[in-house]
């Protein structure tokens, strides 16, 4: 007959048993903490929108009907598994945001906390792109290549940074904290910590509240007349030696 061990099946059996309770406990924590991670960052985003937006009148308002929000939650997931490697899936994801909201955000992207799209139609914002805290992005905004670059091709936005409607913002250029992209506004370079900039190509008209003054591009001195002047002065002065001998 079969020689079965009886004792030492159980035993495995509660091995296996153990080893697939404490499997489960493990994932049931890693879950909760994503849960808990993902609910901070919902109630984060929720209250960027409450205290930038006059008219949001409650959280449940801007959590089921707020586009950006969507897309931002969409982001998140997305986010979470292009960096775990499932790059179809976080692919599909952003794309479905995309259809539903009419904001593009490539899961590579890297956004940080309260980031506020308001009305959000049209913004795209590339894969290499990096976003600080508490920054404001209006419907239209592109932060996007110039197609002239690789590996990191798209802007990085330090904090409390707001992008007017229209504006773009393109290559792998440096925005600091506390910058304002006026609406429209096409920024092909760095712009340092509390500027407004303005205008196409974009050009600081603001630094720390106070107005740079504009070139004036009417009266700038002329170099080659400047020249000529000194030379005529020069001339004159030979002239008079000349005489006086």
């Amino acid at each position: 007959m079969f020689d079965f061990d009886l004792d030492a099946v159980m035993a495995k059996a509660r091995q296996a048993t153990d080893t697939a309770r404490s499997i489960a406990k493990g994932v049931a924590k890693d879950l909760r903490k994503t849960v808990d991670a993902v609910k901070a960052e919902v109630a984060d985003d929720v209250a960027a929108v409450r205290e930038r937006d006059p008219a949001a009148d409650d959280d449940l308002e801007v959590l089921t009907l707020y586009s950006g929000v969507h897309a931002i939650l969409a982001y998140r997931v997305s986010h979470k598994l292009y960096t775990d490697g499932h790059r179809y899936s976080a692919r599909a994801v952003s794309q479905l945001a995309r259809m539903t909201t009419g904001i593009e955000i490539h899961p590579g992207a890297t956004i940080g906390k309260k980031l506020f799209i308001d009305h959000g139609m049209g913004v795209v914002i590339g894969e290499t792109a990096e976003i600080g805290d508490n920054c404001t992005l209006y419907q239209g905004v592109t932060l996007g290549g110039t197609g002239k670059d690789v590996g990191k091709r798209h802007p990085t936005l330090g904090n409390n940074v707001m992008v007017g409607c229209g504006a773009k913002i393109l290559g792998p250029v440096n925005i600091g904290d506390n910058v304002k992209v006026a609406a429209g506004a096409v920024v092909l370079d760095n712009i340092e910590s509390d500027a407004t900039a303005v205008g196409i190509p974009a050009r600081v008209v603001r630094k720390s509240g106070i107005k740079v003054p504009d070139m004036d591009q009417v009266h700038v001195p002329d170099p080659v007349a400047q020249q000529f002047c000194r030379m005529q002065a020069e001339i004159d002065a030979l002239k008079k030696q000349v005489e006086e001998k």
